[in-house]
C-alpha cells in the first residue's frame, strides 16, 4: 500500500483532534522505518520517500510554490542526520487553552527545521522564531527568473 500510486505519504497530522491521536510522527517512520530500518521486505529509496513527504504531497494539495529547492520556492527545509534519526515514546502534554491536552511525540535526527529561510528549531528545540503565517488556497510555482 505505501508504494501504491495512488498513496499520498505527506499527510501526517498534529492536529484539531491532537489529543486523541497523534500521526505527525508518519513523515520520521517513512524515513527511519521504510527507508533505513525494515527488515521484512525491501527497504524503499530514500529519495523515493523524501519526494513523496515533499513535491508530491504539496503539488497534490495545490502548494506548487514549495516541496522543492530552487529559486523562488518557499525555503523551507528539514536538515536531518538519517543515521540518528528515531521517534521517541509518545507522551502527553496539558498546554493548550484552559489544559487541553495533546499528545506528542519527539524524535531525533533533525538537525534544523526552516521556514522561509529561517531556523525555527535546532536539535529539537525552537528558536523562538515564527516566520510562518497561515495558508488559505492554492500557490502558484514562482515564475521562471
Amino acid at each position: 500500500m505505501v508504494t501504491h500510486k495512488d498513496t499520498v505519504l505527506g499527510l501526517g497530522d498534529g492536529g484539531a483532534h491532537l489529543g486523541l491521536i497523534c500521526d505527525a510522527s508518519y513523515p520520521t517512520t517513512m524515513l527511519a522505518h521504510w527507508t533505513r530500518d525494515r527488515t521484512r521486505g525491501p527497504k524503499l529509496p530514500l529519495t523515493d520517500v523524501v519526494k513523496a513527504l515533499s513535491s508530491e504531497t504539496a503539488d497534490l494539495v495545490g502548494l506548487r510554490d514549495r516541496g522543492r529547492i530552487g529559486v523562488g520556492y518557499k525555503a523551507d527545509l528539514n536538515v536531518i542526520d538519517y543515521d540518528r534519526i528515531r521517534l521517541r515514546a509518545p507522551r502527553v502534554r496539558h498546554d493548550l487553552p484552559a489544559g487541553g491536552r495533546r499528545i506528542i511525540q519527539p524524535a531525533d535526527g533533525y538537525v534544523a527545521t526552516v521556514v522561509t529561510g529561517t531556523v525555527t528549531q535546532r536539535d529539537g528545540e525552537a528558536t523562538g522564531a515564527m516566520p510562518g503565517h497561515v495558508v488559505r488556497g492554492s500557490q502558484s510555482a514562482p515564475t521562471a527568473p
